[in-house]
């Protein structure tokens, strides 16, 4: 198969729930394996097949993947990236902490319309 791909290129890609700057290292038929540079995304926490649902028998906890680890990623997952690669742990650190963001606002937004929702019960008197 023939990839606009070559080892050395730096990319962009995803793996699993995560999404990463790395290096190619190797080309195989229909995955590249890609040295892990940095972090763009951090994969998604708990139960992929029930998300938002904190009540599932297996929580699941995701780690990024490491700092130069390896990992073989589908070629459809994969683009090239042109800017400057940033520091591992800062990325990591900013990856992190968009999802606790995002979680927060989640609870904040869970929290007002319940408030919103108990208002309307008691106009509603039910």
């Amino acid at each position: 198969m023939n990839q606009p791909f070559a080892i050395g290129n730096i990319v962009r890609a995803a793996y699993k729930t995560g999404e990463y700057i790395g290096e190619i290292v190797e080309l195989g038929a229909e995955k590249a394996a890609v040295r892990v540079l940095a972090v763009l995304r951090h994969p998604t926490q708990g139960d992929l097949h029930r998300p938002n649902n904190p009540d599932v028998g297996f929580f699941h906890q995701r780690r990024a993947l490491a700092f130069q680890e390896i990992a073989l990623m589908p070629y459809q997952t994969i683009g090239l990236y042109s800017q400057q690669i940033p520091d591992y742990k800062e990325s990591l650190r900013k990856a992190l902490q968009a999802d606790i963001d995002a979680l927060q606002k989640t609870v904040r937004f869970a929290e007002r319309s319940l408030e919103e929702l108990e208002a309307l019960k008691r106009d509603y008197n039910v």
